[in-house]
């Protein structure tokens, strides 16, 4: 006779072969799975898990737990779904991560910049997922690589709607993910790249401009060199705005995940010296529903606010309507004909709009940005963080904020985000 505990699978033990993958996921709201590695040696996106150590993964985590020597492992708690795949392409991306420490060898000895790596391909491929394994890996040879996102539907080092940097100094923890210390984060604003490429555009080189003079201020990260991830749009104008960013960052090899068409389109236009490579996705990645991505990005501001493992403990304030000064970026886009003359309509895109604080900004992102005054190119300066505003009250033309830094705030500019947090705590 199987009790009920055995039968929903609350304790499993998977032994893997060399070279194979035990995949999971946690749906289900508020549960938890617990990993175990019992025997041998083990991976997760190339961060090694530590024997007897116990990983704790909550709702919304799709796991590979991968072995190069073969491994037991326990699984605990209620998944959607676990099972063993044979077939993996960790090999290629291992063999992707030994080319780029040859090519850092080589910039070691000749004194010279490291590899820029680009990640490009649609939407759930796994883009991500290849560029934490590839950072791991590089911190695990000593380096001490860069990794840029421009991925702004997710927000992997702030939150959604923004582009940012980070030197990657000791491999990301497993349930966390990557050190956010000192990240440079520019600000767009939204998560759809359409509604300004202008902006985009402006900000990825501007990025690549502000990375290049730190990497060179620092021999360690120079050599190393960085990996770039990007968005999911690559048709049309979207794959415009990845030749422009692999332009900006003067790429050297660009990896693409599982789409041919994009990979003949890139051997074709890129520079002879640039080396495009095509890789497979894994088997285990699926695709994310709207919903999906919502709830997603979600989460990513409620973790900037308030910790994810480690938790954050942010400050509640009111602001007077008269002590801050917001703007947002880009007009309603107006036809040429009614454009002053000698002006194009893309300048509307990039321009600062003032914002008279009222209802509408109830539960709206405003970045805190480093620029002093409009007079500042507010558009290319990098920002210090994020406050939501969780209340307004107009007969007191009051805004009560939450803020990751106590009163008062930083005697600088708002910009407005269309990104919105609804705070339950």
């Amino acid at each position: 006779m199987v009790d009920d505990k055995e039968k929903e699978g609350e304790v499993q033990e998977f032994v893997l072969d060399p070279d194979a993958e035990l995949r999971f996921e946690v749906e289900n709201k508020n549960e938890t799975v617990v990993v175990e590695v019992k025997s041998g040696m083990a991976e997760i996106f190339g961060t090694e898990l530590v024997k007897g150590k116990k990983y704790t993964f909550t709702t919304g985590a799709k796991i590979a737990v991968f072995t190069w020597h073969g491994c037991t492992v326990e699984l605990k708690g209620k998944k959607n779904i676990s099972y063993i795949a044979k077939e993996t392409p960790m090999s290629f991306y291992l063999n992707c991560h030994a080319c780029l420490e040859q090519l850092r060898q080589k910039a070691e000895s000749e004194g010279k910049r490291g590899p820029v790596t680009m990640i490009v391909g649609p939407t759930d491929v796994g883009k991500s997922t290849v560029t934490r394994i590839l950072l791991n890996y590089a911190v695990r040879m000593g380096r001490r690589p860069l990794f840029v996102d421009l991925d702004i539907g997710q927000g992997q080092i702030s939150v959604p709607g923004t582009i940012g940097a980070l030197l990657v100094e000791r491999p990301a923890t497993v349930e966390e993910g990557f050190s956010q210390q000192a990240p440079l984060v520019f600000h767009m604003g939204t998560t759809k790249l359409q509604t300004n490429q202008t902006l985009y555009n402006i900000l990825v080189s501007r990025m690549a401009e502000v990375v290049q003079e730190r990497m060179q201020a620092n021999k360690k990260a120079n050599v190393s060199g960085m990996i770039v991830n990007t968005s999911g749009w690559i048709k049309g104008d979207g794959y415009k705005l990845l030749t422009h960013a692999a332009q900006a960052f003067e790429v050297d090899v660009i990896l693409v995940l599982d789409q041919e068409r994009l990979y003949n389109e890139l051997v074709r236009d890129m520079p002879q010296f640039v080396k495009v490579v095509l890789l497979p996705k894994s088997g285990g990645v699926v695709e994310r529903s709207a919903q999906y991505r919502h709830e997603v990005r979600d989460k990513r501001v409620r973790e900037y606010f308030y910790g994810l493992r480690t938790p954050l403990h942010p400050h509640s304030f009111d602001v007077k309507w008269s002590d801050v000064r917001i703007y947002k970026i880009g007009a309603p886009a107006l036809p040429d004909s009614c454009m002053p003359l000698g002006m194009k309509a893309e300048d509307n895109m990039t321009k600062l709009v003032a914002v008279t604080p009222g209802p509408n900004l109830l539960h709206h992102l405003l970045a805190v940005s480093f620029a002093a005054s409009v007079e500042d190119d507010v558009i290319q300066t990098n920002i210090a963080g994020f406050i939501c505003v969780t209340n307004v009250d107009v007969e007191r033309q009051m805004l009560t904020v939450l803020s990751p830094q106590p009163r008062p705030l930083p005697d600088t500019l708002l910009i407005l985000s269309d990104i919105q947090f609804m705070d339950s705590h």
